[in-house]
């Protein structure tokens, strides 16, 4: 089983059981989330460049599927990975830690 098909199950399980009161139900959410939002900002930036997902590929010595799986938010890539993206999208890359509320 790989991942995704880990999270789709686990995932259909957690929604069985009250979702506001479970913490792994919400970290996996927000996982998924994550997940989605790159997967669209790659997507945007791959078609605003006028490329298609194996052209993207190419750019980034990867296979097609690889691209449609981060498109689609069933994986999230590595740092080193993210580096890749982003060069062969003519993007930056930029990680932020920033604090929670009303934290200085």
């Amino acid at each position: 089983m790989n991942h995704a098909e880990w999270k789709t199950r686990r995932h259909r399980r957690l929604l069985g059981e009250a979702a506001e009161e479970n913490p792994e139900y919400d970290r996996l959410y927000e996982e998924a989330e994550l997940a989605h939002d790159l997967g669209q900002m790659v997507y945007d930036r791959r078609t605003a460049l006028g490329l298609s997902q194996a052209e993207l590929a190419h750019r980034c010595g990867m296979q097609q599927p690889q691209i449609s799986r981060i498109e689609g938010g069933g994986t999230v890539p590595t740092i080193p990975l993210l580096r890749r993206l982003a060069r062969a999208l003519d993007a930056d890359l930029t990680i932020n830690l920033t604090p929670h509320g009303n934290a200085a």
